[in-house]
């Protein structure tokens, strides 16, 4: 099979990123100055995901934040299928071997996202009809990428959202082509192509009884193969208020129970309003003005309430740190997210620690005033 790997003529969506003014100042700190990554270096990863002006390096301003903050980075989208392979024999590795590149540069480590996911899939997969055709597509873009990448990423999420909120398997591709096993024949072939790559299955609301349990299942099911699974990713997209720290916690106690190391991977709080709770791309909202009552900024209570809210989440993430390998954010600031755009298009959210000023917020420091009280209280003052 001929295989063309395109260095160029990136994708369009690719271009459509959500770049910042690379002429913005880093406030605040000096770049010296310590960062979360220096604050729980003993404790877990800290990560962030980048944009395509992000790992290009067009983004300064972005770039020193992502330096002086994080130790961790994930693709926000360029590693997804739709992008990395977008036609039969063709591969777009261009932007994927630059943020590899900066990995090993920076020091960071690098998760690779995603292998498989039902959405952002090239049109020509979407429309194969033939289940033999698309299982070579499934084996060779595994078997392709997670084999690239092998020794220059640290970990991929081979599996992304393949399940229901009730814990049964979702309605998908590659659950009607391929049949409830896709999953392990995933790992199954990235741990072939990978095979000291960190592999994890990736969801939203996985800390939720009910699909928790069905997560629980599907992790059971690949270990009992014989097929190997290191992590498990609860993505975190929450909202202002509703943080379920109980589910939370139950959720790393049962997943580190399995053996695996826990990790948040899209870490951001919603302060908008939305009247359903998850990540499935697919769900939208009409637009009405009453949904983007922030546009000018956020008011003080807000501020207040969304600063409690990462306090209390990083709090109990430190109680169980000999747990939790890594916590990405997922965008280096408010005015990256994607929430600026889902469900609602065009709205002003205000999820992550860091503003569109690139400013830190007081969520920042109350995250950051943790590992200070931390420190105080094991010297006994």
């Amino acid at each position: 099979m001929t295989i063309k790997w395109v260095l160029t003529g990136l994708v369009a969506v690719v271009l459509l990123g959500t770049a910042c003014d690379s002429s913005k100042k880093l406030p605040a700190t000096s770049q010296s100055a310590k960062g979360l990554k220096d604050a729980f270096k003993k404790d877990f990863l800290i990560g962030t995901a980048l944009n395509t002006a992000q790992i290009q390096g067009k983004d300064s301003a972005a770039a020193r934040l992502i330096q002086q903050q994080f130790n961790a980075v994930t693709p926000e989208n360029i590693m997804k299928a739709e992008i990395i392979h977008p036609q039969w024999n063709v591969y777009n590795f261009e932007l994927a071997d630059q943020i590899a590149a900066l990995g090993k540069k920076q020091g960071m480590k690098v998760n690779g996202h995603t292998l498989i996911w039902h959405s952002q899939l090239p049109a020509y997969a979407r429309n194969i009809r033939d289940i033999d055709s698309f299982h070579t597509f499934f084996t060779n873009h595994i078997s392709t990428v997670a084999g690239r990448y092998e020794g220059k990423i640290a970990s991929w999420d081979v599996v992304n959202e393949a399940l229901n909120e009730d814990g049964t398997m979702r309605k998908s591709i590659f659950l009607d082509k391929l049949g409830p096993d896709f999953v392990t024949d995933a790992f199954r072939l990235a741990q072939k192509a990978a095979p000291t790559t960190e592999l994890y299955y990736n969801d939203y609301n996985n800390e939720q009884p009910a699909k928790r349990e069905g997560c629980l299942q599907l992790i059971r099911k690949i270990k009992e193969a014989g097929v190997r699974i290191d992590g498990v990713g609860i993505q975190g997209h929450w909202h202002i208020g509703k943080i379920p720290l109980k589910a939370i916690e139950e959720s790393i106690l049962a997943y580190s129970a399995l053996g695996l190391k826990v990790m948040f991977t899209e870490l951001d709080i919603e302060v908008l309003p939305r009247n359903f709770s998850g990540a499935d791309v697919s769900q939208r909202m009409d637009n009405n003005p009453t949904l983007n009552p922030y546009v000018n900024g956020l008011p003080d209570s807000v501020q207040q309430q969304l600063a409690k809210d990462y306090e209390d989440l990083f709090r109990l993430f430190l109680k169980h740190k000999d747990k939790i390998t890594r916590v990405t954010f997922w965008g280096v600031n408010d005015g990256q997210s994607w929430l600026n755009g889902w469900p609602v298009r065009g709205r002003t959210n205000h999820p992550l620690l860091f503003d569109r000023q690139y400013r830190p917020k007081p969520a920042y420091e109350k995250v950051m005033k943790l590992k200070t009280e931390t420190a105080t209280e094991s010297r006994g003052f």
